[in-house]
């Protein structure tokens, strides 16, 4: 008797309950279309609007004080050199930019290289020393100015100061102790007239009030620090400073820097519209990205150079 050959059977899929809700199948997206024409160049200048504003903002806040410490460390490292090997600055010509002095003020934890030159691109190194003053510590009036706010905020708390409190100042021809004298705004009295041989020197920055006082100085706060023991200067052929480079005064030299970035950011604005028509969005951004963001940071350090020295 011949056996009966077994069948494979399949189990049956349960029926849904007839009260089951139907859920209808996802349809699939298609994909967005590339913008052509008006569209494209809108959408791309959009997104670089936004990535210089977001620059301008971060270089403000954050980035601003990295490039700050990395130009003093530089500084640093390079006046000790010409400290130890004699060749620092005497004055009373030095190029502008070049370090010039150590200051330190204990009272506001502040350690600073003074660069020669106080116009709003040499502040962003650090404070910077008036070309038309002796250099700190010598026998005459010399003048530091300092950023309030942005690139360090170096001269941030010089409005604390106090009578009494020291002020050090390192140079090519040793160190001088000064002693703070007195704090004054616009419009208080000047003080009194050097006696011979004796040095002054006076920090300038900027102050205001409310929330937002660093980022909108309302006037110009001034600490003179005076010692009765100067180092000798050496003549000066006199001269006036650039309207750059008084207190609160702006680089009007940068505009033409400015516009070239400008147009360079245009240019690379046509360049990514013409090559989203080619290849994807992803794609064309991962290569463009880097130099946008170049471009971005070289856009808002000149931009930075437009607003007030002291900010």
């Amino acid at each position: 008797m011949t056996e009966p050959t077994p069948t494979s059977t399949t189990p049956a899929t349960p029926a849904a309950p007839a009260d089951a809700p139907v859920v209808p199948e996802r349809p699939v997206r298609a994909p967005r279309p590339t913008p052509v024409g008006t569209a494209a160049v809108v959408s791309t200048a959009g997104v670089m609007v936004s990535l210089v504003a977001l620059w301008l903002v971060a270089q403000l806040l954050v980035l601003s004080d990295l490039a700050h410490d990395r130009a003093q460390a530089i500084l640093f490292r390079d006046f000790r050199v010409q400290l130890a090997e004699t060749t620092a600055p005497l004055g009373p010509v030095v190029p502008t930019g070049d370090p010039v002095a150590i200051l330190r003020i204990p009272a506001i934890d502040l350690e600073e290289v003074v660069v020669e030159g106080t116009s709003s691109g040499e502040l962003l190194a650090g404070p910077g020393h008036q070309r038309d003053t002796v250099l700190p510590g010598q026998e005459g009036q010399s003048y530091v100015l300092g950023r309030a706010a942005t690139y360090g905020a170096p001269f941030a708390d010089l409005g604390d100061l106090e009578v009494g409190e020291p002020v050090e100042v390192t140079t090519s021809q040793g160190v001088a102790v000064l002693t703070v004298t007195g704090v004054r705004r616009d419009g208080d009295p000047r003080p009194a007239p050097l006696a011979a041989g004796s040095t002054r020197l006076t920090l300038v920055s900027a102050e205001g009030e409310g929330r937002f006082s660093s980022l909108t100085p309302e006037r110009t706060v001034y600490v003179d620090a005076e010692s009765a023991d100067a180092f000798p200067a050496p003549p000066r052929a006199g001269g006036a400073i650039e309207e750059s480079e008084r207190a609160m005064a702006t680089d009007p030299t940068a505009l033409p820097l400015l516009a070239l970035y400008l147009a360079l950011l245009t240019a690379l604005v046509l360049a990514v519209v013409a090559a989203r028509q080619r290849w994807e969005a992803l794609l064309v951004w991962t290569m463009a990205g880097p130099l946008a963001m170049a471009l971005a940071w070289l856009t808002t350090d000149t931009v930075m150079r437009l607003l007030p020295n002291l900010v």
